[in-house]
């Protein structure tokens, strides 16, 4: 199948269970008939439970200073399922 943006011929690959085709020339994604759902359920299922905010400042286990959310951010469920490098 080839891209309908550039017509390069479009690769596959499978991601936690879901085909996903996609253009390495112009990065476009496809997706056939239930794919996104099945995307949708599943970044629904990697969402924790939300803080409250209602405590005071968080402390560093390490130090016991304040912490000020200086850490490397963890990948998210969409960053990895589309990271095609």
């Amino acid at each position: 199948m080839h891209c309908p943006h550039c017509l390069e011929e479009l690769k596959v690959t499978e991601r936690q269970g879901v085909e996903i085709d996609y253009c390495p020339k112009c990065r476009g994604v496809w997706l056939d008939r239930g794919e996104l759902d099945k995307i949708i359920e599943r970044s629904l299922q990697t969402v924790g439970p939300q803080p409250t905010g209602g405590g005071g400042p968080e402390y560093s286990s390490h130090s016991g200073q304040p912490y000020h959310g200086k850490h490397k951010k963890r990948k998210s469920f969409l960053e990895e399922l589309f990271d095609f490098d």
